[in-house]
């Protein structure tokens, strides 16, 4: 059954006014599915690293003139010289809605496409299912959108919680994926375990300089059970042998397909916001389980990796509502030279949101003492009352300004 992505309402509005749309996301987030049933009318062409299909490659123009817009070009990454050929069209011509294309690596296609695309083009990056495309909730504003709006109306009215199918362990230890979403338990190895060979396979081999891919699987059961902390290349590299420079780069591959983000640390000096350590997350918490061999979700009970393993899927769960929004916030952590820490800093309109995550039912005041340290570090600062986010219950004052939220709230 076809589950409505929360994305669709905004996809069909940038459809609408610029002449390219450019849909990209790791492999299997249901990027085709999602342009099949948006626009069914619309002709998709699918293309594959080991055939020059419909001859786009080498014959760019001919193959355009056999594909006249409004047309679906499907993993544009294995037809790169198709690229100048859509912008000397869309130079000519600058209809809305004649091309949507669609990419699964930020290689160097994908950045030429944004430079060469510049003014012609939008970019909307599509994630695994979130909890309300999960749980079929139907569109409207979510609790992200309500707080950063108003946090005022937001603690006098806060918005119940999603009737999730499953349990939080079985959530996380199940992953976002959409495949992984519909099959039985049994399954969901077999699923993660051929989702991590055929990436490894396909996407790195053909679009990296990895010499050793069984060296790179093992990086990349290392970053999984480094999910949620601070970024050390020094400490990756040495961990399996290879340099620090080798870690960062093999990081690098490891964002440019989508299967890790960072974010950057944020300090009162505008200018120094990116000069601390960045910390980095596995992107789906299915995938990194099965990287730590975590057999099924009764493992995650008391597993020293489970409380990194909630806040990554916390953190990729605001990243997936905030691409609804126009203006999503900017992201960061905070940890000061004392130690104290805030592990989200969310920033919009000169106003910041610290959020807190913790993996407990009862959430209590000391939890929230990294954000009354954050407080208390920059008193001149614009500051909304802080949240943390638990599998608790209900929404509840922890605090003189704080607040906990279950981590599943609409």
């Amino acid at each position: 059954m076809y589950k409505q992505r929360s994305v669709s309402e905004r996809l069909r509005k940038l459809t609408g006014s610029f002449p390219v749309v450019v849909l990209s996301g790791a492999r299997q987030v249901g990027k085709s599915t999602l342009l099949k049933n948006l626009f069914p009318d619309m002709p998709s062409v699918i293309f594959d690293p080991s055939t020059d299909v419909g001859n786009a490659r080498r014959e760019p123009e001919l193959f355009l003139d056999n594909h006249p817009p409004p047309v679906i070009l499907d993993e544009i990454q294995y037809a790169p010289e198709l690229v100048s050929a859509i912008k000397r069209r869309i130079d000519g011509n600058k209809k809305p809605g004649q091309y949507i294309l669609t990419g699964s690596q930020q290689w160097s296609v994908m950045k030429n496409l944004s430079e060469s695309l510049a003014g012609r083009a939008v970019f909307l990056d599509l994630n695994g299912f979130s909890m309300r495309e999960i749980a079929i909730v139907k569109n409207g504003p979510n609790w992200l959108e309500r707080w950063l709006s108003s946090p005022k109306n937001f603690i006098a009215a806060p918005p119940s919680r999603i009737k999730q199918p499953r349990t939080l362990y079985e959530q996380i230890w199940r992953g976002w994926l959409p495949e992984a979403d519909s099959l039985s338990l049994e399954l969901i190895p077999d699923f993660h375990n051929s989702y991590l060979r055929t990436y490894i396979e396909r996407d790195v081999r053909l679009f990296s300089d990895v010499n050793d891919l069984q060296q790179f699987g093992r990086f990349i059961r290392l970053a999984a059970a480094l999910t949620s902390q601070e970024v050390n290349c020094s400490h990756l590299g040495r961990d399996i042998g290879v340099t620090p420079q080798t870690a960062q780069r093999w990081l690098a591959i490891l964002s440019s397909t989508f299967q890790w983000f960072q974010i950057p640390s944020f300090s009162g000096n505008t200018t120094k916001r990116i000069s601390g350590k960045e910390k980095g997350y596995l992107s789906d918490t299915g995938l990194a389980c099965m990287l730590q061999m975590l057999s099924s979700p009764q493992s995650l009970s008391g597993h020293p990796l489970t409380g990194a393993l909630f806040e990554t899927a916390v953190l990729s769960e605001i990243r997936k509502l905030s691409v609804t929004m126009p203006i999503p916030p900017y992201i960061y952590h905070w940890r000061s030279h004392g130690g104290a820490e805030v592990d989200l800093i969310l920033e919009r309109d000169g106003i910041f949101f610290p959020i807190e995550v913790k993996l407990t039912g009862n959430p209590r005041r000391d939890d929230a003492k990294g954000i009354l340290a954050f407080r208390k570090t920059y008193p001149k600062l614009k500051i909304s009352p802080g949240l943390v986010i638990s599998p608790t219950h209900e929404f509840s004052k922890i605090t003189e300004n704080d607040y906990s939220l279950p981590w599943d709230t609409l």
